[in-house]
């Protein structure tokens, strides 16, 4: 499984290559610049400000200068946020970030496979039917359209929860922002769930394990569920790339001070090096999450094997 891991971390270099290369003439392509907003400026000025960011070298020269700075782990300064760094930008918006993606995982997780397994186990009655119809509706509407329901709801309507804001990372200021995250996750999970388990408790091993006399609540989750489990476990990968990603949008609609608010700024605003570092960032992680997915796949099914 080791020399596995290997092959596919050094098959993640020419991928991350290809992603650097077209995220970055794609930001030089896009109409504006990052100083365009800016007051007018002397051209002797604007002239030294290009050349302090290697802006008035041509393209390709300054592609590999940035592919230059990315070896060594250099994103460069941020052009709009004056005096920091990307990478630290990068630091201080990720614990926002990863504790939303996180915990939108882990809810789906809990709340997904629970009411996929209480579908199968009530198959086609009233339990089954609404776990599912509401598991379409879940996967129907986007979270960026479900965000600002929860706010108007919750936020305005009941005054329950604040509709902006991290609060220091206050609990009150992650709920919403987590819900609105995991639930179109969670009626992935479910129906994923429900399917599985479906087909898994009509398989023979878990006949004969009631056969032996085992209690109904031991066959399931000693032996329905961790069969069951193996679609969801494949699924976890492109799962946490789309909270990831989705990230994105709920962060700036929540107002949460995370790597996806810098992102969406940063792209408004021109500011290649920070769009650049928080691409990079995503793809590595994404990467990586998909390379773990694989290889808890193997720990899961004795007759998955890796050479």
């Amino acid at each position: 499984m080791l020399s596995y891991a290997l092959r596919r971390l050094i098959t993640t270099i020419p991928t991350l290559f290809v992603i650097i290369t077209v995220a970055f003439f794609m930001m030089r392509l896009a109409p504006g610049g990052p100083f365009d907003s800016d007051r007018a400026l002397p051209p002797e000025i604007e002239k030294n400000i290009m050349a302090a960011y290697d802006l008035d070298k041509p393209l390709v020269e300054q592609y590999f200068l940035y592919l230059g700075r990315i070896l060594t782990a250099d994103f460069g300064p941020s052009l709009k946020i004056r005096d920091f760094s990307v990478g630290e930008l990068i630091l201080s918006g990720a614990p926002a970030s990863m504790q939303l993606g996180l915990s939108a995982i882990v809810l789906a997780l809990v709340i997904g496979v629970s009411l996929g397994t209480l579908a199968a186990l009530r198959q086609n009655t009233g339990a089954d039917f609404s776990i599912m119809t509401v598991s379409m509706i879940g996967i129907a509407v986007p979270n960026f359209v479900m965000a600002p329901f929860l706010s108007l709801v919750f936020g305005i309507y009941l005054n329950l929860l604040p509709t902006s804001g991290w609060g220091g990372g206050a609990l009150q200021y992650k709920i919403m922002p987590i819900i609105a995250l995991a639930l179109p996750q969670i009626a992935y999970v479910a129906r994923l769930t429900r399917g599985s388990m479906v087909e898994v408790l009509h398989s023979n091993y878990v006949r004969t394990a009631r056969a032996k006399g085992l209690r109904e609540q031991l066959v399931v989750v000693r032996h329905a569920l961790k069969g069951a489990i193996m679609p969801v476990v494949s699924y976890l990968g492109p799962a946490t790339a789309a909270v990831m990603t989705g990230s994105v949008v709920i962060e700036s609609i929540f107002g949460v001070p995370g790597i996806g608010t810098y992102f969406v700024n940063a792209a408004l605003n021109r500011d290649y090096p920070l769009v650049m570092g928080v691409v990079i960032i995503y793809a590595v992680l994404i990467m990586l999450l998909n390379l773990l997915v694989d290889l808890l796949y193997a720990v899961l099914d004795p007759k998955v094997r890796y050479v």
